[in-house]
């Protein structure tokens, strides 16, 4: 079987993911990008095909799914964006800012922190092994964060994000066992991308040292490189921008 050079971008919308767009296409393996968001992305390349699709509606994900294999389309990366940290009050959600201590849990907002940072991957995680190739090797590689490391965490706070993002890699980590039972190509990564100068991470950055301050393109550059070099029978990684081991 040829090696698939199709990528799939999942949360196509935002700084980082535009970035990947680039280094994929500028990739040897891929000639073809598929981006999904919740709206339709804009862009002028011919080689981008962008869908609309609501993530956390497991309906629509199986559905795109089940279209893709019916077409016989396979991805050689796979890379989930979608996450959140932080958000206004609209009329349709609640407000998400971290939490500093106990008394500022609150359960709606768990819930927020949980359905888009380990449930989307874990709806994902669930349909994708029925379209990745099993004759070559593929990676899917999933936007986690330092701060999801349990043993890691000297500082505390921030309990919903880092509940969330813990849960992520717990998913990670458990369908990659997996996934290497059904599909013994296919690579999985829990990706910290450092403090990147998106929306995300605009009111957290003033005590962060400007070199430490990467852009989206530096990012978008490492994580593909990490995708490249990945080995299935590796399988599950934790990794950092600098394809350095954090502990789970």
């Amino acid at each position: 079987m040829s090696t698939p050079n199709i990528a799939l971008l999942i949360g196509a919308s935002g700084g980082i993911a535009q970035a990947l767009i680039t280094e994929l296409l500028a990739h040897p393996d891929i000639d073809y990008v598929h981006a999904i968001s919740r709206t339709v992305i804009e862009n002028n390349h011919s080689s981008v095909t962008s869908y609309a699709l609501n993530s956390l509606d497991e309906t629509a994900v199986a559905e795109f799914v089940q279209h893709q294999k019916s077409a016989a389309t396979q991805y050689r990366f796979v890379i989930s964006t979608v996450g959140i940290l932080h958000r206004e009050s609209s009329a349709t959600c609640c407000s998400l800012k971290p939490e500093k201590r106990l008394e500022d849990i609150d359960p709606v907002q768990l819930q927020a922190y949980f359905e888009v940072n380990s449930v989307i991957p874990a709806i994902w995680l669930k349909h994708l092994v029925k379209i990745m190739p099993k004759g070559s090797a593929s990676a899917i590689a999933f936007l986690s964060a330092r701060v999801g490391s349990i043993s890691d965490n000297k500082l505390g706070g921030w309990y919903g994000y880092r509940a969330s993002k813990s849960a992520l890699n717990m998913f990670i980590k458990n369908a990659a066992i997996e996934y290497g039972r059904r599909n013994k190509h296919v690579a999985l990564l829990s990706y910290h991308p450092g403090t990147v100068d998106t929306g995300l991470s605009k009111p957290f950055q003033a005590n962060v040292k400007p070199e430490k301050l990467f852009t989206p393109e530096f990012t978008a550059q490492c994580l593909v490189k990490l995708l490249t070099e990945a080995k299935a029978e590796e399988s599950p990684y934790y990794l950092d921008w600098a394809g350095k081991t954090i502990p789970w």
